[in-house]
């Protein structure tokens, strides 16, 4: 890994990673007009991988605009998208990982909290990556080593650092449910055991804003079982680079698999992940 990094420009593929995904997060604006003052667009919707598993054409369209844009800038490179696939197995040298909407439930609805998140990655470790949160108009971003930042509509960049908390009855701790009954129901057994020991749950419904709002103390943990690898690719390194400690899957990971994925202040993350250790929720769920 260092010497294959050695001979990346890791500071390239920050800036492209955070100029394709503001390009992206614009383009999802204009599909979601009503949020900022215009008419609504007819936006159609299908499913995945279950009814309740939307993907809008803002999806679709979004993601293939950040594979061109990735394409015309570095030609070579492998790209693994929410929608339009790309293959597991990791490669050498840089792949890309992307979620072009991370909260589509939530854009639907015209909830504001969703992301396009795009992360370069090598060997399968993040090395480089983007967060834009669309209603907000926030980027967070971070590369291996060099740290994590958020800036808004000025562009100023503030440095991320995790709460200094130490207690884990004091976690706000954020966390989400998959799409399968079986999984839903196992998620809120653990939930139901959890909440008396924390401080309150938070459910944002965007995986990659929940590893933002660790790095931005806005929550103190999150755990979630089944994400993808773009869900956490970029969020996940944020986090880290922000000072918690991170868990995720393997790179080659699929959702079904039920991997559980978290990121933790540090003060408290011997006592979290031995309280999730307890709950048996470090262990994968599996459940239709």
């Amino acid at each position: 890994m260092e010497d294959v990094e050695q001979t990346i420009p890791v500071d390239e593929l920050a800036a492209l990673a955070v100029d394709v995904a503001q390009e992206a997060a614009a383009h999802v604006r204009r599909r979601r007009p009503e949020l900022f003052g215009t008419t609504p667009a007819v936006d159609p919707v299908s499913t995945k991988s279950t009814e309740t598993d939307p993907v809008t054409l803002a999806d679709t369209e979004t993601e293939r605009l950040i594979r061109q844009r990735l394409r015309e800038a570095r030609p070579d490179d492998d790209i693994l998208g929410e929608e339009d696939g790309g293959s597991r197995a990791v490669p050498s040298g840089v792949r890309w990982v992307v979620d072009p909407i991370d909260g589509t439930v939530n854009f639907m609805y015209g909830v504001p909290a969703y992301a396009v998140s795009v992360a370069a990655q090598v060997d399968g470790e993040s090395v480089a990556g983007a967060v834009v949160d669309v209603a907000r108009g926030i980027i967070y971003g971070a590369t291996r080593g060099g740290g994590a930042w958020m800036s808004g509509a000025d562009g100023a960049r503030t440095p991320l650092r995790c709460n200094p908390v130490e207690r884990t009855e004091l976690a706000l701790v954020a966390t989400g449910f998959g799409y399968a009954a079986g999984r839903r129901r196992a998620q809120g057994r653990i939930v139901a055991d959890l909440l008396p020991r924390v401080r309150d749950i938070r459910r944002i419904g965007a995986a990659a804003l929940d590893l933002c709002m660790v790095a931005a103390g806005a929550v103190d943990a999150h755990y979630e079982h089944g994400l993808s690898p773009w869900d956490w690719a970029a969020g996940g390194l944020i986090a880290a680079e922000a000072g918690a400690v991170v868990i995720t899957p393997p790179p080659d990971s699929r959702a079904d698999e039920g991997h559980v994925t978290v990121a933790v202040a540090p003060g408290i993350a011997e006592g979290f992940l031995a309280l999730l250790d307890e709950l048996g929720a470090r262990e994968p769920l599996t459940g239709d």
